[in-house]
């Protein structure tokens, strides 16, 4: 296996990120966060259950581009998505939005944190999934 060692982490990667996002980009972002969240969810599932995106598809009885698209995270996903991945997959989603200044909701152990972003105004949207 070849070392990756000499890469940055995700988390230098977004500070970067962060640092040259013009105030459109960065809106943009924090409008997709749930996006991008469900998207590492999707990820995580199939890579891990070792399936393409067409054999995935093919589970959830949709088009390959479907999932795709889900796993770009560019377009926040519909209840509707939501709920056909919890039923289709066994994914859990907890989306908790809070006001500035309150504590995250306590999550249950069996899923864990995939998304948090704090907006610019302080509203905190926390995406778990398990």
């Amino acid at each position: 296996m070849r070392d990756l060692s000499h890469l940055p982490t995700a988390v230098e990667v977004f500070a970067e990120m962060d640092t040259e996002m013009d105030a459109e980009a960065h809106a943009r972002w924090e409008r997709t966060a749930l996006a991008r969240a469900v998207a590492n969810a999707v990820v995580a599932y199939r890579t891990g259950h070792g399936l393409s995106q067409g054999a995935l598809a093919a589970k959830m009885g949709i088009k390959r581009p479907a999932i795709s698209r889900l796993e770009l995270g560019e377009h926040n996903p519909s209840i509707e998505t939501l709920e056909r991945l919890a039923s289709m997959l066994g994914l859990r989603f907890i989306v908790d939005v809070a006001p500035p200044g309150r504590v995250a909701a306590a999550l249950p152990p069996d899923v864990k944190v995939v998304g948090d972003i704090t907006g610019t105004d302080g509203t905190r949207i926390l995406v778990a999934a398990g």
